[in-house]
């Protein structure tokens, strides 16, 4: 719900739980007065301290006013250059070199529905809000644009910014971030998602201290190594309890999320594309959009913000092919076959998969060109005939005699150097004009910036799509981005070509998705190096890691859940021993592990023996009759695997409450274990439950005195268990 006072020039907006005010004061300075639990609809501006601040520049306009400082004030959107000397949220160069940005309170408009975005993605609903606020620079003829959507249910705020150059002449804009959020308070700490590739989002966390803080990526994508999505909270929240607020980009580039702790025990949020490499030139009566940033604050806690960040990216963020239909359980062939494979060991590796009720084929890397290995073929998007004679018309047809979808993979970013793509366009990837590349899994970045270049592409894999029936795609993207240079612009705009990278594979997944509206495409890039609320627009979900081993994935998952839902994360059993780490692990708990995520396979499965193969029978027709409860229910994270703990578990549990699925991998073991009781969580304390179809346990004891877990589960490594919970 948005609120507004007109008198007094106070915007508030409300949500189920929550309440984010703003005002323009008496020099129409935007200034943030609040974003907490919910209260009610007075101005908040008396919160705002005014003091002489030794050292702090006053505009003009307050003239002899020593009190009034924009260094001190809490702003809805820094400026630069005018006498806020914290992080800015913009920087705009002018024609005769100088840089600031001093805006001011001009109009505002309210609008029902949610704003979209052209050419970026967007929450989207029309059950949303809309604010727009005008803010102008009027030295410099430029006015900021902010707009506001509301998601009152899901206590969802998005945040976007457009900037328009109204004057004569062109200025460059060298940094425009899309959230900048001021407290009032510095006593917080700071979360972040950290890792490296096979290794994605582990939470870190530390206070705030003094000075400047935070994260961010100049590798062309949101990166293995950071996410753009960070947590500030109170230093006493854990997963119930102290409040906390959620900051999530939805952008697919390079990033930048600042925290400074200001010398008054203030502290200020900017999140936005990385000012690093960055320079957007605005000719006159030009603008540029930011990407939208989410935000969600719960005064309960990590788990609360957590789920209403996966009810907003379900419902009203992934664009689902499947329009709310269960999603097919898949057999990858990578790890089966890599490169080497023709189609009758496809369709061998299907023959087995089919009668265990696994519903989709992938055929992975090494169907096109001359490719039979990682160092050629990229760019070639045609189908090498030599592996699959009459290409996929006939073999489509053949899996699905068997009963199974067909599926593909793609990386349309890539090229090789040794492909026909390469040696006739050899201007169209990313490279510095006098300098050798450096390359990436031994390919080079394609110049996705320039429209004949995704063009060419697109038309080549769209005449591959529409050769058979295609159900999924599997969008890959392996190496950052080096050399970055486009030959199609010039020098003063070689600042921009990061972004523009990044518009045209927007751009290109919105043909995709329009083309072939029916085809589940999943993000990949690396594994989880591209995870980001952008992505999950255009692709309804993602690989999480590259890293298919069911332990690692406790913590890979357990990070990545704290901003996106279980079905967002592509999770798949593969072999044991663990290809990347040796590690042995029961069939059993691999399937516990894939199942909290998009659920599949990655192995061939003719080389299992004939008990692994009952095993995965049951674990297919576990997950497709508890399908509903793991990918649209609540997700609670019942325990924390970076602790080191004796198990990890994690819960399901329906909206309405009348079931709840339980899953625990042991994590360690000793002798003479220890009685050991899970407390279980989200469920309706009024209500009676069964576990496991037996006795009949009042939801209230369950979460409060817990459930006893078995001795013998500690008894052999990485046992697992589930409860299937259910109303009497």
């Amino acid at each position: 719900m948005i609120v507004l006072d007109k008198e007094n020039r106070v915007f508030t907006l409300r949500t189920k739980n929550t309440t984010y005010q703003m005002k323009a004061d008496q020099h129409n300075v935007l200034i943030h007065t609040y974003y907490g639990p919910r209260v009610g609809d007075s101005d908040l501006s008396y919160l705002v301290r005014y003091a002489d601040r030794a050292c702090a520049p006053n505009p003009p306009e307050a003239g002899l006013d020593r009190a009034y400082s924009l260094d001190t004030l809490p702003q809805e959107y820094s400026t630069c250059g005018v006498g806020d000397f914290r992080l800015p949220s913009i920087e705009i160069e002018y024609p005769d070199g100088s840089r600031a940005a001093d805006l001011r309170l001009t109009d505002w408009e309210e609008e029902r529905g949610k704003y979209t975005l052209d050419g970026l993605p967007s929450f989207y609903g029309e059950e949303g809000e809309t604010l727009r606020l005008y803010l102008e620079d009027r030295a410099a003829n430029v006015v900021v644009e902010l707009s506001y959507g509301v998601f009152e249910d899901r206590d969802l705020i998005t945040r976007s910014v457009e900037v328009h150059n109204y004057g004569s002449a062109s200025v460059r804009l060298r940094q425009c971030a899309s959230l900048c959020l001021d407290f009032q308070r510095s006593d917080l700490d700071l979360i972040t998602f950290d890792g490296c590739h096979m290794m994605e989002r582990a939470p870190s966390r530390a206070p705030l201290r003094s000075g400047v803080q935070g994260v961010g990526s100049v590798r062309g994508t949101s990166s293995h190594q950071h996410n753009p999505f960070v947590v500030l909270c109170d230093r006493e929240a854990n997963e119930d309890y102290g409040l906390c607020y959620g900051a999530m980009l939805l952008y697919s580039g390079n990033f930048q999320a600042l925290v400074e702790a200001s010398q008054y025990d203030n502290a200020r949020l900017v999140m936005g594309i990385n000012p690093s490499h960055f320079c957007w030139t605005l000719e006159p009566y030009g603008s540029f959009t930011a990407p939208e940033a989410a935000l969600v604050c719960s005064p309960r806690g990590f788990g609360q913000m957590s789920r209403q960040f996966h009810r907003a990216i379900r419902e009203h963020l992934i664009q689902d092919p499947c329009q709310g239909e269960r999603r097919p359980v898949l057999i990858n062939n990578w790890e089966a076959t890599y490169f080497d494979f023709d189609a009758d060991k496809l369709v061998e590796i299907a023959k087995t998969a089919a009668p265990l009720g696994i519903e989709l084929f992938v055929m992975d890397d090494g169907w096109f060109g001359k490719r039979d290995d990682d160092n050629s073929g990229l760019g070639d998007w045609t189908v090498n005939t030599g592996k699959l004679p009459g290409g996929l018309e006939v073999l489509v047809p053949r899996l699905k005699e068997l009963g199974m979808k067909f599926g593909i993979w793609i990386e349309p970013e890539m090229v090789s150097e040794d492909s026909d793509l390469y040696r006739e366009h050899p201007d169209w990837a990313l490279r510095i004009p006098g300098r050798a590349p450096a390359r990436g899994r031994n390919q080079l970045v394609l110049d996705f910036s320039r429209p004949e270049v995704r063009r060419h592409v697109y038309e080549r894999i769209k005449a591959v799509l529409a050769s058979a029936d295609v159900s999924y795609v599997k969008w890959d993207m392996n190496r950052s981005l080096t050399d970055v240079y486009s030959a199609a612009l010039p020098a003063q705009r070689q600042g921009e070509v990061y972004h523009r990278y990044v518009l045209g594979v927007y751009e290109m997944l919105d043909w995709l998705r329009r083309d072939f509206p029916h085809i589940l495409i999943e993000g990949c890039a690396g594994g989880g190096g591209r995870f980001d609320a952008g992505m999950l627009y255009y692709t309804p979900q993602i690989w999480c890691s590259d890293n298919t081993d069911a332990i690692d994935r406790l913590r890979v998952q357990y990070g990545t859940s704290f901003g996106y839902p279980v079905s967002a994360m592509g999770a798949h059993v593969s072999v044991t021993p663990n290809e990347e780490n040796g590690r042995i692990t029961p069939m059993e708990t691999r399937g516990v592990v894939a199942m909290s995520g998009t659920f599949g396979y990655e192995m061939d499965l003719s080389r299992t023996a004939g008990e692994d193969r009952e095993v995965i029978r049951r674990q297919v027709a576990f997950f497709k009759e508890h399908y509903d409860l793991i990918q649209r229910g609540d997700y609670y994270r019942l325990t924390d695997p970076f602790q080191n703990g004796p198990y990890t578990a994690w819960e399901h549990v329906s909206p309405d409450g009348r079931e709840a699925l339980v899953s625990l991998v042991t994590t360690s073991l000793r002798a003479a274990p220890s009685f050991r009781t899970l407390r279980l969580k989200g469920l309706d304390p009024k209500r009676t439950y069964q576990v496991n179809g037996e006795g009949r346990w009042p939801g209230d004891v369950l979460m409060e005195a817990g459930w006893p877990l078995p001795l013998d589960l500690f008894q052999g490594d990485y046992r697992s268990l589930q409860l299937c919970l259910s109303e009497v």
